[in-house]
This record gives structure tokens, C-alpha cells and sequence, in this order.
């Protein structure tokens, strides 16, 4: 799961603006290739703004993504051929076609169909419950399993990068760790790197290597989930304890 010192992504001084509300101002963010990162952070911080931002799906005003060493200019809708792949949140699964034919919409651009083949079995294999059910309908899997198909569709594009929305969003407590172990496997089982927005902080720190903390659109830390335990900085950023310093960063009332 741990990545190497060759950064895979970066942003620089990323601005997103909603007219005049800043999604995001000024953030700076990297990942190593084979590293399982996260995003944290109160409704409203920015986190899914962050993975809009790399997918082209968010107005960006100043800023640059890099990619592999190099500008990420792709179009949205050709930035999977660039081998990163966003899973957004609520699932979106195709529910009138049937699992199998859900998976296989996640790589419609690719021609050779023995290589699709291959794709398909290594996704059913990784995710046996898609394997039982592959010729039923998508609107017969519980939200659980709905959300296995969404991360497992993402996979068949072969991703170096999955982006991942809110993956357990509205999920029984027990379909969570189910969800999480499988990000986990994912990371260490296909070298996948993983980037994910989280709500479910401690179930998230558990299975990622390290994780950056969004407040008001800024980073206001970023460490290990060991660092994030030793600090009081999530308790100050959900009180709203973080206040904009004179660098543009953020500090705590008192500090």
C-alpha cells in the first residue's frame, strides 16, 4: 500500500470558485504511485470539490494538475484513457443492464475484447459477490452491493489512480467495513493508487497511508492517520476552531 517518493499526482495552488463562493483556494497536493490517501474534512470544505478539480468537473481559476510529470489537460471524458478513474458518489449504476454488462460500460472505449475479457474476470474474481450475481439486474443489489459494481465498473478502465467520492455514503455500519476492506485489497492486491473523500474518519484512517485535512476550500494539515490521531486537528476543524492565518493557511483559536 505504500507508495514511492516519485509523485504520481500533484496539484498546485488549485482555486475553484462558484461564482462567489471559493470551493477551494490555494490548495497544493500530491500522491506517490501505490499510495492510499485521504481527504477529510466538514461538509463543505472542498473534498469532492479536490477530485472534480483532477477530473475537469469543477471551474478551476488558478492552479495546475500534473499528472506522471506533466500538465493534465485531457478532456473529462478522455482523462480514464490517462489512467485515472473517478468513482463519484451515490453509486450511478446503470440499474435497467445487468452487473456484467454494468462492468463492461466501464471500459466502452477499448477494442480488444480479449483484453476486455481479462479485465472482466480479474474485476469478478476481486469482488466474488459481482460474480454470483453477474447476470442480474443492478437494481436488484442492495446499496452495499450496488457500491462493490461502481468501484469494480472503475476498475475496468485499469486505473493507475481511483479517485473514490464518498464511497460509503448511506451504508449500513457493517457494509462499510465491507467496503473498506475491499479499498484496501485494492490498494495492496492490484497496485491500484487510491485517492478518497471520506466522511467516515475513523473506519478511512484505518486502511490509508496518509491523509490530508480540508477546511473553508484550504489544506490545514496533512500527516499520517498516526499524526491525524495525536492531534485535536479534526476536532478543531468540525468546531470550527481553524482560523485563516496570515499565509493563507490556518491555525487554532488559542495557538
Amino acid at each position: 500500500m505504500h507508495g514511492s517518493s516519485d509523485v504520481s499526482l500533484q496539484l498546485t495552488d488549485i482555486a475553484v470558485h462558484y461564482g462567489a463562493v471559493r470551493a477551494l483556494d490555494g490548495v497544493s497536493l500530491g500522491i506517490s504511485q501505490g499510495e492510499a490517501v485521504a481527504v477529510l474534512g466538514p461538509n463543505g470544505a472542498g473534498k469532492s470539490t479536490v477530485l472534480k478539480a483532477i477530473m475537469g468537473l469543477a471551474p478551476v481559476v488558478a492552479g495546475e494538475v500534473h499528472w506522471r510529470g506533466r500538465r493534465l489537460e485531457a478532456e473529462t471524458h478522455e482523462i480514464v484513457r490517462e489512467g485515472i478513474c473517478f468513482v463519484p458518489q451515490g453509486r450511478r449504476v446503470f440499474t435497467h443492464l445487468s452487473i456484467e454488462e454494468n462492468l463492461e460500460m466501464g471500459c466502452l472505449y477499448l477494442g480488444d475484447e480479449s483484453e476486455k475479457r481479462r479485465r472482466l474476470e480479474s474485476v469478478l474474481d476481486l469482488f466474488p459477490i459481482l460474480y454470483d450475481k453477474r447476470r442480474d439486474l443492478a437494481s436488484q443489489m442492495s446499496g452495499g452491493q450496488q457500491q462493490m459494481l461502481a468501484i469494480g465498473r472503475g476498475l475496468m478502465g485499469a486505473p493507475d489512480l481511483l479517485l473514490l467520492d464518498e464511497p460509503t455514503l448511506g451504508l449500513a455500519p457493517i457494509v462499510v467495513g465491507e467496503v473498506f476492506a475491499k479499498v484496501r485489497e485494492i490498494s495492496n492486491r492490484v497496485d491500484t493508487t487510491i485517492m478518497i473523500v471520506e466522511h467516515n474518519i475513523k473506519g478511512v484512517l484505518e486502511i490509508v497511508d496518509r491523509a490530508y485535512v480540508l477546511d473553508k476550500g484550504r489544506i490545514v494539515h496533512e500527516g499520517t492517520p498516526e499524526s491525524i490521531r495525536e492531534t485535536n486537528i479534526l476536532t478543531d476543524v468540525f468546531l470550527g476552531r481553524i482560523q485563516p492565518d496570515e499565509e493563507g493557511g490556518g491555525r487554532t483559536d488559542g495557538a
